[in-house]
């Protein structure tokens, strides 16, 4: 039987695609990266763990990257019909799953070429043959690493859940209206499953990951990123979660433009503790747990609020070594070299004697694996300290974390939207100084002290300036 023209068109888009690929990305055997392959039907968690894992592997220090097959498809046709495009008895729409799939792969080895070192593939690749096309063409034909992840889940109430986040949350979905998009959803995974093979294959490293229950078993892993990838699946939930931050209240040391130090509250600070314990109290959070530095300020911050509290050390503040105590224009007068070098590399630049924003990302590593796990969470902490979380979350790159916006005197809601996350800023209304410095535009060392202090901010020059106004005795003196 002759081979249908969709077949012929299918056969010679791979061969131009492959021809591109051995000219374009084949990378020297010396670089070659890893490419992790996601496998099963739908809603069964593969995107939001492909994003874990990413957010894990960039904060890690790789360079990775998540290319998804689905955005290829809905760019093909309208969101409302896209389960057309997944009937398994129409040749045309056969082809053009297929091209939309190697349109993917071929990104995939790009971002690859152009410097990351881990690259995951975001697709269902349910059938013997995608994955073998697959595989081929990254191992065989590139000369990467393939590891193939597949995630199943028969757990009905999960996979409900699961498709309540993907029509909430999926782009695929956006401005659909509600039951259109469910019966989509549903027909499409009914095509799925058709034609679904599960992973049998015995010459693909491969990991299975029940979403139900967690349970991990893989075959034939090898290798540090394949490892570490294994590694990190045990920390990945799929539940929804929510996480609430807030830095201390305003310290003595915060008035006076001072950093680090273990500093009391200022009489503002104490207001912000007593607001924010209310504030909390009033929520009526279940089974809310509160995470502090063992700083005194942020102990004193978190004290009246009503729950479980532990006092973490990896918590405590970016630990500034001989600067500790020092403001910023003492810092330049004492140490303008040193004050200068943290103006170049912020992120890397570690004082003398103490610490660098790379060591407190190392620091609090084992705290971020806590609360993927954990919901409803209060973490009361330092402006390095919460960079380096909320960062995580975010999605940030290590060097934005250092100039991320942490204010004081604000409840910080983060809370996930399937593999994504929603920031929600809760002021309470409190007064207090801003200690967020803006990188200066000249950080030579040779630097006037003027363009050195340009974007310090305003502050007092004794820690209590409110001490002596009206008859009242203030919160500091009353206790």
């Amino acid at each position: 039987m002759a081979p249908s023209m969709e077949h012929q068109k299918r056969e010679a888009t791979q061969e131009k695609l492959l021809r591109i690929s051995a000219s374009v990305l084949k990378p020297p055997r010396k670089l070659a990266g890893v490419v992790l392959i996601t496998s099963g039907l739908p809603a069964r968690g593969k995107t939001q763990i492909a994003h874990s894992l990413i957010r894990r592997l960039n904060w890690n220090g790789e360079s990775a990257k998540v290319t998804r097959i689905n955005d290829y498809h809905r760019k093909k046709l309208e969101r409302c019909a896209l389960h057309k495009l997944f009937q398994t008895d129409h040749d045309a729409n056969i082809a053009l799953r297929t091209q939309t799939q190697w349109d993917a792969m071929y990104d995939c080895a790009l971002s690859l070429a152009s410097g990351n070192s881990v690259a995951i593939l975001d697709g269902t690749m349910i059938t013997h043959e995608q994955r073998s096309e697959a595989y081929d063409y990254f191992s065989t034909q590139m000369g990467y690493r393939v590891l193939f992840l597949e995630c199943v889940c028969e757990d009905a109430q999960i996979l409900d859940s699961n498709c309540r986040e993907i029509l909430s949350h999926s782009l695929d979905y956006a401005g659909t209206d509600a039951v259109k998009a469910a019966k989509d959803l549903r027909i499409k995974i009914e095509h799925f499953e058709k034609i679904h093979q599960p992973m049998d294959e015995k010459n693909y490293p491969r990991i299975r990951i029940n979403t139900a229950t967690m349970e991990i078993t893989a075959y034939k892993v090898t290798g540090h990123i394949e490892t570490s990838i294994l590694g990190y699946l045990a920390s990945v939930s799929l539940k929804p979660h929510t996480l609430y931050f807030s830095r201390h209240g305003e310290s003595e040391f915060n008035v006076l433009g001072k950093i680090g130090g273990d500093a009391v509250l200022s009489a503002r600070g104490e207001r912000y503790a007593q607001a924010l314990s209310s504030k909390i109290n009033s929520m009526h959070i279940p089974d809310l747990r509160v995470l502090t530095s063992r700083l005194r300020r942020t102990i004193a911050t978190a004290r009246d609020i009503e729950a479980p509290q532990e006092h973490v050390i990896a918590l405590n503040e970016l630990y500034a070594g001989v600067c500790e105590g020092l403001s910023y224009e003492e810092i330049q007068k004492q140490y303008p070299q040193e004050f200068a070098s943290r103006d170049q590399d912020k992120l890397r630049y570690r004082y003398p004697l103490g610490e660098s924003y790379v060591d407190t990302m190392q620091r609090v590593e084992q705290v971020i694996v806590d609360l993927q796990h954990t919901h409803n969470v209060l973490v009361v902490a330092h402006q390095a300290i919460l960079r380096c979380i909320i960062g995580f979350f975010l999605d940030k790159t290590p060097e934005e974390l250092p100039y991320m916006e942490v204010p004081l005197h604000t409840i910080i809601c983060v809370s996930s939207q399937g593999f994504n996350y929603k920031l929600e800023f809760i002021k309470l209304g409190i007064e207090c100084v801003n200690t967020t410095r803006t990188k200066p535009q000249n950080c030579s060392s040779t630097r006037t002290s003027d363009d050195a202090l340009i974007t310090v901010p305003a502050h007092y020059d004794i820690s209590d300036p409110w001490r002596n106004l009206g008859s009242c005795p203030t919160l500091v003196q009353q206790y």
